[in-house]
């Protein structure tokens, strides 16, 4: 009896150890998140420089003044990859919601379109190994930003319009940021269907195996996601019309309604927990500062859980 209360003892003295050191090396991270010298910022721009497996990732910041318990929000950009204009679109937000906001600039050269829009799943047409998809960098930016607040356990939001949107969307289905408050997916051309009949990177077919593709299906579904509209968003500029995507609907607006449909029916159909919502915002059209600024923006990003789907 004696060995054996010795043996707990020392077994929870090993955990605690382990626990305290997990906690040393958490913090140690921030050198290989900055730069090798330590964060290279700029203070008047609000511009850092993070460097995310070792690849350089401009971020711009924006910290709301008077503001003492900011969440973290990441606003991912659209095609024309104009981080620091989605920075500057999003402050009233930031203000109104106490976020300190983080756009990063996610380049064509590590970024190209497979990679960005896409997710980097799917590589002419094969699954590339999971531990290199793209969306891996969200978990690092998170990271990144907590270890740079020193706030491990701050509450974060995610935003991406029209590319960014389609980034997201491969973000949540194949990444799962089960920890995110809220992921706001704006007027992308495609989604990820919850379906696991259609292929990746339009659906979850192709990659899972069946019993896997079910569970990924489910936790997607029991995601905080909003799928934001602009109700004015029926243009058909740098609108994919790939076969996929016109499988998805004819515009942003049919296809964000039919993807939101879709998972609320699927959902039901199974019993499954549904945390989904739908927000529309009137008199916008394919614009990622008039949907931020936008009245509507607050119900996207509102933390609550929506109403039941009827």
């Amino acid at each position: 009896m004696i060995a054996r209360s010795r043996a707990i003892r020392a077994a929870y003295s090993v955990r605690r150890g382990v626990a305290a050191i997990c906690t040393i090396l958490l913090f140690g991270l921030a050198s290989s998140f900055g730069a090798p010298d330590g964060l290279a910022r700029d203070v008047d721009s609000g511009q850092v420089t993070a460097y995310l497996r070792g690849v350089p990732v401009t971020v711009y910041t924006y910290r709301p003044k008077g503001c003492s318990d900011p969440a973290l929000l990441f606003i991912f950009h659209g095609i024309g990859r104009k981080a620091s204009s989605y920075q500057k679109s999003a402050r009233s937000l930031a203000d109104e919601r106490c976020m300190i906001v983080f756009a990063p600039l996610l380049d064509k050269e590590n970024f190209p379109v497979w990679r960005y829009q896409l997710g980097g799943i799917i590589r002419d047409g094969k699954v590339i190994p999971r531990e290199e998809w793209a969306v891996w960098v969200v978990a690092d930016l998170v990271t990144w930003a907590r270890l740079e607040e020193r706030r491990l356990n701050a509450p974060y939001y995610l935003f991406g319009h029209s590319a960014g949107g389609q980034f997201l969307s491969r973000v949540a289905a194949f990444s799962l940021p089960k920890d995110a408050t809220r992921i706001v997916i704006a007027n992308p051309s495609t989604y990820v269907l919850p379906s696991t009949d259609e292929r990746a990177p339009y659906g979850l077919g192709g990659v899972f195996s069946p019993a896997e593709a079910e569970s990924q299906l489910r936790a997607y579904l029991q995601l905080p996601i909003t799928i934001y509209l602009g109700e004015d968003d029926t243009g058909d500029e740098n609108l994919s019309q790939s076969t996929a995507a016109k499988r998805q609907g004819s515009n942003r607006l049919e296809r964000g309604e039919r993807a939101f449909e879709m998972a609320s029916s699927i959902a039901k159909a199974k019993g499954w927990d549904f945390r989904w919502r739908m927000v529309k915002a009137p008199d916008i059209g394919h614009s990622a500062g008039g949907m931020l600024r936008a009245d509507e923006a607050l119900a996207a990003f509102n933390a609550s859980e929506p109403e039941p789907a009827h």
